[in-house]
């Protein structure tokens, strides 16, 4: 039974050919997954280690503000360069680096700021010689020019330098946390910091500069200490432990150290890795349905032989033996195959990612021996999976009846039994659905019947398609007899010829047109909702607002009121409100002024209420506090200040531009971030365009890299841009589904062209042309797709309608939006996967030889 297994691997070749390619294409993805996330691991961890190997001891410090510091309430340490001398003084340290930690946003030459949507990753620090009189620092290799000694200097890193087109000697500008600055680049040097390296950037000054910009002088956030060889790091940390205050300051060693962010690194990729898998399953799942039904059609064309070996004395569990044996071996050369696509895979993925701003760094791929393993298994697996029912199938159908024909048609009690089945699933799923789609907020328990739901209704829909297939394909088949007559009728019929077969190739394109109609339709409805909630009661034309976490001086509210052209500027602070348990954002502003730039609908109440100890809620805190107007409640402003009684002047319709509480300027700031504001809205004069008007703020505010001025249309980009960018992957990873469906058709139809060849050899025979056959195969073919694409659609839209409404409690505004222009794509492409997918299978059956067609067994 072995010999007959290789045997029919290599007989039937030019039949296997699309199920391998499907074998392939999952297992690539799953291989390339694997690889993609071992790599992004190692590299991770890579630059770390180095980032680490000179460092013996961390000791780094708990920052803290303090109003009454000498500087102006800025961020503050317990370390200091007193702490710094007595370390270095102990014995085994051979270095000490004090470090101060911040981030500077760059302008590049040319005026436009460099990566200020992720402000996070542009690093800044200050460069300290290793020993006093030298000036090379150990950390930051210099790669020309050398490091800034002065308070006009600073240095860039070389990539950054080169990406913003600086040379030495160049002014830089930059932002740390308002107006612009402008420093002399005297050098550049070279780091391994992955947020570096994965497109961030990293500015260097001296020491007092960078005290007086991020920290306070004397002050530093960590001492980078290095020891003598020898030394025992583990007794030197506990000696540097008991030398330093236990308040404020947390005293690692560098394994110690390096260890736990090896293990930070391990669970931050986890998450992107099982994403990926995730989408790698889905693709499996749809390969599956290419190989069952491949195999199906396979064993009903061999039913003869398999008879004839039945006849000989084969047993059942032989002939199920075989066909496993067929589908392992299959599968184990396409897995292989596999393999190789999948490290092309896991070399694309990273730029892929990187170019939505992932931030990746880079690194030699890593191939370990789990991931080879695994997917092997994995392709193998699934591939002897699918062909099980095929293989039991083919053993149960006794010899004569094999004999009698070569294609049986599925027994009505087995299709009665499985549409049952269907009915049932589709009807349970149906119903979690719309008891979900009544919830209107993301719960745990919502959120896992929405998933309960959707897989029911997915996986009815999928047993139920055969039943399906009889009526959706009748009116198709209305369609293509009325305009190509003959043809058109055939292809008809021979689409309805076996329901399961048909139901099982447009199953594996409707569940990848599922999944796509669905994200489609849930991004549009949450871009449509996010546009209309960022502008949802403002009026003003502009808001100005920092990209990174340090907010806006207080003064350059001032600077914007005096932009001529600038009707109303209103500056908004924000903090923290605690009322009855719950938490949430206030929002402090002039409730004069900011009338003249918002429409709050107050359903009680007016901004005109608003005075000290007095605050106006969202209808939303006010119901999950039941709070209303007149109410006095304790409650707390900022984070450790005590309670007070505040009292409800107003309910109003909760936006974005305001958030959950409202109270005035001077209730909020005194408790705001380092009382910065946090925004800043304007309103142009009347008569004055509002265009051209955020260059004249920008000038005002000293063309700052992290200040930004956006009017009404860039603020709803900005909501609904990083959906765009999550779609568009989505797409990709989704479009493999896709790819491995069309091979199912092609299959499919090259399978059941041969299976017909004494019937189209008589059809040629009775006067249908070459065109006439090759018509009605694409027909077929077309009418198999737009039925996949009408149960993915429909199904899709329906998962999309009944999860969405989830959404609601945090976005009041969503409501479902059909992007038609998007799924009349859908359809225009599953009619090209058609047309395209029968062209082989079309051509072979126009070419076959009429009289060896008719004489064919």
């Amino acid at each position: 039974m072995l010999h007959t297994a290789l045997r029919n691997v290599f007989a039937h070749r030019g039949r296997l050919v699309m199920t391998a390619l499907a074998i392939m294409l999952g297992v690539a993805f799953v291989f390339g997954t694997l690889v993609f996330g071992d790599t992004v691991t190692h590299a991770l961890r890579g630059a770390s280690a180095k980032n680490l190997k000179d460092v013996a001891v961390s000791v780094q410090a708990t920052s803290q503000r303090n109003s009454d510091s000498e500087a102006d309430d800025g961020r503050s340490t317990a370390l200091t360069d007193e702490l710094a001398d007595r370390v270095r003084a102990l014995p085994g340290v051979t270095s000490v680096h004090p470090t101060v930690n911040g981030t500077a946003t760059l302008a590049a030459k040319d005026g436009r700021p460099l990566n200020a949507d992720n402000s996070w990753q542009n690093l800044a620090a200050n460069y300290s010689p290793d020993a006093p009189g030298s000036d090379r620092d150990s950390r930051f290799p210099v790669s020309a020019g050398r490091g800034p000694t002065a308070g006009g200097e600073l240095a860039l890193d070389r990539r950054t330098a080169e990406k913003a087109g600086y040379a030495i000697g160049d002014s830089v500008r930059f932002a740390t946390t308002g107006p612009a600055l402008t420093k002399k680049l005297v050098g550049t040097v070279d780091t391994d910091d992955p947020r570096v390296t994965a497109g961030g950037s990293l500015a260097l000054f001296d020491t007092g500069t960078a005290q007086q910009l991020f920290l306070q002088a004397g002050r530093f956030d960590e001492l980078a200490v290095g020891s003598a060889p020898g030394t025992d790091n583990q007794e030197l940390t506990g000696r540097i432990r008991a030398l330093l205050p236990t308040e404020g300051i947390t005293v690692t060693s560098g394994a110690q150290l390096a260890h736990e962010q090896a293990e930070r690194i391990a669970e931050s990729t986890k998450a992107l890795t099982r994403m990926l898998l995730a989408f790698a399953g889905i693709a499996l799942f749809v390969g599956a349905f290419v190989i069952a039904n491949t195999f199906t059609m396979l064993i009903a064309q061999r039913s003869r032989e398999t008879a004839l070996l039945r006849a000989v004395g084969a047993s059942r569990r032989q002939v199920v033996r075989a066909v496993l044996a067929e589908a392992g071996l299959l599968g184990l050369g396409a897995s292989a195959a596999g393999i190789g696509l999948g490290i092309g895979i896991a070399t694309a993925l990273r730029p892929l990612l990187n170019a939505s701003g992932a931030g990746l760094p880079d690194g030699p791929l890593v191939i370990s021996p789990d991931a080879l393993v695994r997917s092997l298994l994995v392709g193998v697996g699934v591939t002897v999976l699918a062909a099980w029912l095929p293989s039991r199938r083919a053993a149960k159908v006794a010899p004569v009846e094999a004999l009698t024909t070569v294609d049986q048609t599925p027994p009505r009690r087995g299709l009665v039994l499985r549409n049952s089945l269907g009915v049932l699933l589709t009807g349970l799923g149906v119903l979690v659905l719309l008891y979900v789609s009544t919830q209107t907020n993301g719960a745990d328990s919502n959120l896992k019947a929405a998933g309960l739901g959707s897989v029911l209704t997915l996986t009815g829909m999928i047993v139920i398609a055969p039943l399906l297939s009889r009526p959706l394909i009748r009116l198709a088949g209305a369609v293509t007899t009325r305009f190509f007559g003959v043809s058109g009728k055939l292809a008809e019929e021979n689409a309805l010829r076996n329901p399961r077969r048909t139901a099982a190739t447009a199953s594996a394109l409707m569940i990848g047109l599922t999944l796509i109609t669905g994200l489609s339709v849930t991004g549009s409805s949450m871009n449509a909702a996010l546009k209309a909630a960022a502008v949802a009661g403002l009026t003003a034309d502009y808001q100005v607002s920092n990209t990174g976490s340090g907010g806006i001086d207080p003064a350059l509210g001032t600077k914007v009121a005096e932009v001529p052209g600038v009707a109303e500027s209103v500056p908004l602070a924000s903090s923290t409100l605690g009322a009855r348990g719950e938490f949430a954002t206030l929002t402090g502003a002039d409730p004069q002024r900011l009338g003249r730039v918002s429409d709050l609908k107050f359903s009680s109440g007016s901004l005109a209420d608003l005075g000290p100890g007095k605050v106006a809620l969202s209808d939303k805190l006010a119901k999950a506090t039941g709070l209303a107007k007149g109410d006095t409640f304790q409650g707390t402003v900022g984070y450790g200040h005590g309670e007070k009684a505040l009292t409800v002047v107003g309910v109003y319709q909760q936006t974005r531009a305001v958030g959950s509480a409202l109270g005035t300027m001077d209730e909020v700031l005194p408790y705001a971030n380092g009382g910065r504001l946090e925004s800043i809205l304007v309103k142009a004069a009347s008569g004055r365009h509002p265009n051209g008007l955020d260059q004249d703020i920008r000038a005002a505010l000293g063309n700052s890299p992290l200040l930004q001025v956006q009017n009404q249309e860039q603020l709803t980009k900005a909501q609904s841009g990083e959906i765009g960018a999550m779609l568009n992957m989505m797409y990709g990873l989704l479009g493999m589904t896709v790819v491995i469906a069309v091979f199912g058709v092609v299959n499919t139809l090259a399978m059941s062209v041969f299976e017909r060849t004494r019937e189209i050899g008589l059809l040629r025979a009775i006067g249908l042309g070459t065109r006439g056959v090759r018509q009605m195969v694409r027909l077929e073919s077309v009418v198999i797709s737009l039925f996949g694409a009408a149960l993915g659609i429909g199904t899709g839209i329906f998962l999309a309608w009944a999860c969405g409404s989830l959404s609601k409690s945090s976005l009041p505004q969503y409501e479902i939006v059909l992007p038609w222009a998007r799924l009349g794509l859908f359809l225009l492409l599953s009619l090209a996967i058609g047309v395209l997918a029968a062209v082989w299978p079309a051509r072979r059956a126009a070419r076959l030889n009429i009289l060896r067609a008719i004489n064919a067994a």
